[in-house]
């Protein structure tokens, strides 16, 4: 007997990392998503119990395991069962209290200001 698959995009819809299974299908098909290490660049891509999935999702690349496949796209907490999260997304507040260096700028603030910039630079250790 076959083991039990579902498509890809339908899974993270399921798995609620995408809010529609449009945007789902367009990561999966920009070839931004591995399974298993492999890129894929098809959402008909079949996923099984236990693939590990690579992909970005926002500022943050999750990397998953899968669990359980689904059959809806249920509340939240039925979504959590569906996956194991092998490295959860720092938070950006305690990556800076860890020492990663990076400059963040809220989206639609425009562009930096000449002091602005000077002290991206500095954070960033350049002259």
């Amino acid at each position: 007997m076959t083991e039990p698959t579902l498509r890809i995009d339908k899974w993270l819809w399921f798995a609620r990392f995408f809010k529609s299974r449009t945007l789902a299908a367009k990561v999966c098909g920009g070839g931004r998503l591995r399974v298993n290490g492999e890129p894929i660049g098809k959402a008909h891509q079949m996923v099984r119990t236990g693939d590990v999935l690579t992909f970005p999702q926002g500022h943050d690349i999750r990397v998953v395991r899968v669990l359980a496949l689904g059959t809806r796209r249920g509340p939240a907490p039925e979504a959590r069962a569906l996956y194991d999260d092998l490295e959860p997304p720092v938070a950006r507040s305690r990556a800076v209290e860890d020492g990663a260096l990076f400059a963040w700028r809220d989206p639609g603030s425009g562009r930096p200001t000449k002091s602005e910039r000077r002290a991206i630079d500095r954070l960033k250790g350049e002259p």
